[in-house]
């Protein structure tokens, strides 16, 4: 699976479960962490729970494991899943205000996803 075919296959999962505001940012050329930051909110810290779930398992039946995830557990306000050069950050809205990684990874390129979403919800 090609980066670019990861990126598809987590936008759409996320957006396939009407996550909210679904931001992809290049930061390859700021940080070691990884090549790209994917950062979307659910309604609900179950619906957080549930856009996870959603990445994993179709990350999943294409090949590829997270090598960490975190926040899992029952009313998890963020949830990270770690695919070494994509980082997939899910929030409930309120967590996701108060944090503002977009604004401290400001520098990072703004990925253009409108052909992978369908819902309204996730539009950049």
């Amino acid at each position: 699976m090609t980066q670019q075919e990861a990126l598809e296959t987590i936008v759409k999962a996320l957006d396939s479960k009407r996550a909210e505001d679904i931001q992809v940012l290049h930061v390859e050329d700021l940080t070691i962490l990884g090549d790209y930051f994917i950062i979307a909110n659910g309604t609900s810290t179950t619906h957080t729970r549930t856009l996870a779930d959603e990445v994993e398992y179709q990350m999943t039946q294409k090949g590829r494991e997270p090598g960490h995830r975190e926040g899992r557990g029952n009313g998890s306000n963020w949830v990270v899943l770690d695919y070494a050069d994509i980082i997939v950050h899910i929030f409930y809205k309120e967590t996701r205000d108060f944090y503002q990684l977009e604004r401290l990874w400001a520098d990072g390129e703004q990925v253009d996803i409108s052909q992978w979403i369908k819902t309204e919800n996730g539009a950049c």
